[in-house]
């Protein structure tokens, strides 16, 4: 810093140093200014001319602003691209400073400490996430401060751990500074390496702190009540969020009132890879929610019932009563659809009252805030009516609803419809809530009357027609005479402003005025700030009330669009067993059913379970319909333990505890690593991690290796899990290893199937049905066809394909071939794990060749011969 630095910036650089990580707005009048590296990196991220300070005395220091009514679109941007922004604000009056305007940082905004509406995604939660180590235990806890959302879970299960920090999704990441060089952190970090991720001292972690700024939070004498006591690195975890929210929102947070301790074993686990890829939330072209489970299923009218809808999708249940309950609440809504569309059309009046509260709670709401507030509360009554005709305990909210109703009441009494965005103009108060507010008020509105009454007098007494009495922001009330009856102006007038044609004066009598009406505006407006404080104050204290009626109405919206989406596309109620079966009749895959409009959907029945069909090797060729099956089995299983019917004639779903998917291949060049890596890396994941209570979802494998390498894997692969732990677990496997199918003669529980084809003059018709029993034809050359390779590439290919059916040539051989007139290939394929030297060997070794005459002989060479075809 120079020797020659202004007051001014010593101030800014001795903030700036406890902020190193923020991007500081430093207020300054109607702008926040930036400086330095951070006026550097604004301006380019914010696309605002970067031009500096102190030119003319020594080094010039960067500088660049943005004017403070604009301010939340410029922090938006900055949060978005990952970085963090501390406001500093003037904190004493400019009029009555003495000397530099003393100045504080306020609050720091980051990209998990977010409460504005226009920074946030409305029907999805923003958390911040810290994670902890304490001896063998990992601890986790996330925190949305828009709603006041606050989970606690622990496990000795790092990889679960590690699953459920995708699953959650965190905007930022609390670490200790510790782990920076831990293997596993480093590891968390490069999977979610778009998050921002914030180093916060160990201690901070430590259960002892933890515990006494949670039950400080909660006004308890310990964590019982919250079933998280014992729970040390949970704790822990907890703990130092609460730490963080205090550095970076400068005040505590009253809306946080309890924490929900949960286990991770208590929900259907379907890790990050499966989810992408059963595109259960964003789909797999461009990380959208077009196309996928949530987009289809989702009906919500509210934006905190789509938040809560967004958490039953990514965590279905695993307790049968519980699933039940929802089950018998979607049916019963399906069966009042009168009651039902009423409700609907109700919530379509609630706004997002668990963002509104915490917005007040904070301090952060402005009048619009407490009109949106008083309209959703006013909904409250009619809803509890309808709902009461309900008997499903889901639907019942015993809570007294004239507390809300009489908050909504006094808003409405005290806060005008047409109020401003801003609350400390005046203008946001009704006339009549205040005698002393509408006193005032008069006085403004007498005021406009009495400047009448003062021009039609001036007017009279000067005999100058054109006089008119005026007001600005700079002069105050002024007379303006125009210059060419300047000699009319009396004497007492005294001259103002000098205009082009004009001269403007004041009079005792104007001024005596204008301190009494501009007096009054500002006492107005100063007491309209001060009675808004007041019932925002009051609001606050029914804050948890409210977020219990939001919590309320967004578990009721959610049961209403599953009934929505249930009558609008047919579904059906399924059975929620637990003896392993799972079957499907005639099921539809659900997004896929709403997407196609060339041709019908064809439905398809599965029937698994854990005795004699627990591994379906499914073959047949692309574009067949192999993956959907697949993929439709793991949805409806989703959709039935979250609670919701599913599109098919009837199911039956057997409790499953993790749903694990190889499913595509995609690449992670940008890690090192190969197609086949990380085809592997999935593949071990499932193989070390699967139990028999869970479903696997096998769409190829191998084929990113030889040939040989492939199917050896695949074969194994299925043989493992077929004898996982004794009892197997429910595998859907479908490949174009057609010799997989032999599995089924050595494995008591694999079955085969196929997606069924039609030929026709050498075209294939796809069938969408899944038939039993296996396949030997991948009809790879006619869907090349139809996929538009060109024809000579085609006939090519047919000829190398029959060469190889009937030598047995490798490619090395076939490319130097000269001779190319090549009869049409047979329907056979070569085996890679039975050669005919084997079948002819096993073959005539059984042959009684005493017994045999030679019309036998002849017919059984004939056999040998065609069966050497097939192999």
């Amino acid at each position: 810093m120079s020797s020659k630095s202004t007051p001014m910036i010593k101030q800014y650089l001795s903030i700036k140093e406890q902020y190193p990580d923020a991007i500081l707005f430093y207020r300054m009048g109607d702008f926040y200014e930036m400086f330095f590296e951070d006026a550097k990196t604004a301006s380019r991220i914010l696309e605002i001319t970067l031009t500096s300070r102190n030119k003319n005395h020594g080094k010039p220091i960067p500088m660049c602003g943005v004017p403070h009514r604009a301010v939340q679109s410029y922090i938006a941007r900055l949060i978005r691209q990952g970085y963090k922004v501390a406001i500093c604000d003037q904190v004493e009056d400019p009029a009555q400073a003495k000397g530099l305007v003393r100045r504080e940082v306020v609050r720091v905004i980051t990209p998990g400490m977010i409460i504005e509406n226009e920074f946030l995604d409305a029907r999805a939660n923003n958390y911040v996430l810290a994670v902890t180590r304490i001896g063998d235990v990992m601890g986790l806890a996330y925190l949305d401060i828009s709603t006041g959302t606050f989970r606690l879970a622990e496990s000795e299960d790092r990889d679960a751990i590690a699953d459920e920090v995708l699953r959650v999704s965190p905007s930022e990441i609390l670490l200790p500074e510790s782990v920076r060089s831990d293997t596993f952190f480093s590891a968390m970090i490069t999977a979610v390496s778009e998050k921002a991720v914030t180093f916060i001292a160990d201690r901070r972690f430590g259960y002892g702190e933890g515990r006494e700024r949670l039950t400080d939070q909660f006004q308890t004498l310990s964590l019982e009540g919250f079933g998280c006591e014992t729970l040390r690195a949970g704790v822990g975890a907890a703990g130092v969020l609460l730490y963080y929210v205090g550095e970076t929102q400068k005040q505590k947070i009253s809306h946080i009132s309890g924490i929900e301790t949960y286990a991770l074993t208590d929900y259907l686990c379907v890790d990050d890879m499966s989810c992408r890829n059963l595109e259960l939330m964003e789909n797999l072209r461009n990380g959208t929610r077009q196309g996928t489970l949530l987009e289809v299923l989702d009906q919500t009218v509210t934006a905190m019932g789509g938040r809560r809808f967004r958490h039953w999708l990514r965590y279905p249940l695993l307790a049968a009563p519980e699933i039940e309950a929802r089950l018998d609440a979607v049916e019963e809504a399906l069966g009042n659809p009168g009651h039902t569309g009423t409700l609907r059309e109700a919530l379509k009046s609630v706004y997002d009252l668990e963002r509104l509260g915490s917005r007040i709670v904070m301090g952060h709401a402005g009048a619009r805030d407490l009109i949106a507030l008083k309209r959703s509360l006013a909904t409250l009554p009619a809803v509890m009516e309808t709902v009461s005709l309900f008997g499903n305990r889901l639907f019942a909210w015993r809570e007294d609803t004239a507390p809300l109703s009489g908050l909504a009441e006094q808003i409405e009494n005290a806060i005008r419809e047409d109020a401003p965005p801003t609350i400390s103009e005046g203008g946001i108060i009704r006339e009549g809530y205040s005698a002393e507010l509408d006193e005032l008020i008069k006085i403004s509105k007498d005021g406009k009357g009495w400047l009448a009454r003062l021009e039609a007098e001036e007017k009279e007494a000067t005999g100058i027609s054109s006089l008119k009495v005026r007001y600005n922001k700079v002069f105050g009330y002024y007379i303006e005479v125009p210059r060419t009856h300047s000699e009319k102006i009396p004497a007492h007038y005294v001259r103002k402003q000098t205009l082009v044609n004009a001269e403007r004066y004041i009079t005792d009598e104007l001024k005596a005025f204008e301190s009494k009406v501009l007096g009054a505006e500002d006492r107005r407006a100063a007491l309209e700030y001060e009675i808004f404080n007041q019932v925002r104050a009051e609001v606050r204290t029914h804050n948890g009330a409210i977020q219990s009626a939001a919590k309320f109405l967004a578990g009721l919206d959610c049961l209403l669009s599953l009934a929505h989406i249930a009558e609008q596309n047919n579904y059906c109620r399924p059975e929620i067993r637990t003896d392993g079966q799972l079957i499907i009749e005639d099921g539809r895959h659900p997004v896929i059913e709403k997407m196609i409009t060339a041709e019908r959907f064809v439905p398809n029945t599965v029937r698994m379970d854990a005795r004699e069909n627990q591994i379906l090797i499914i073959t047949g060729p692309n574009m067949a319909g192999k993956s959907t099956v697949l993929r439709q089995v793991a949805l409806l299983t989703v959709m039935a333990q979250m609670g919701g019917f599913v599109p098919a004639r009837a199911a039956a779903v057997s409790l499953t505890d993790r749903i694990f998917t190889r499913v595509g291949a995609l690449d992670n060049l940008s890690q090192g690593q190969s197609t086949f890596m990380v085809e592997m890396q999935e593949t071990a994941n499932i193989l070390n991690n699967a139990t028999p209570d869970s479903l696997v979802i096998l769409d190829e494998i191998g084929r990113g290796t030889s040939t040989f390498d492939g199917l050896s894997i695949a074969w194994a692969v299925a043989e493992y899990l077929h004898d996982l732990r004794g009892k197997g677990v429910k595998t859907l496997f479908a490949t174009h290893y057609h010799e997989l199918t032999e599995l089924a003669r050595e494995k008591p529980r694999v079955r085969n199937y196929n997606i069924a084809v039609r030929e026709y003059n050498d075209e294939i018709i796809f069938l969408r049905k899944l038939v039993e029993g296996g396949t030997n034809r991948s009809y790879g050359i006619q869907v090349a066809r139809l996929a538009g390779i060109p024809g000579r590439v085609i006939d090519r290919a047919r000829m190398i394909l029959g060469r190889v059916e009937r030598e047995h040539q490798n490619l090395r051989t076939i490319s130097h071939a000269e001779d190319d007139s090549i009869a049409e290939p047979q329907s056979v394929q070569m085996g890679l794990f039975c050669h005919p030297e084997a079948v002819l060997s096993d073959s005539l070794k059984k042959l009684d060749i005493t017994r045999i005459t030679p019309l036998e002989a002849i017919n059984y060479l004939n056999e040998l011969q065609e069966k050497i075809k097939f192999h």
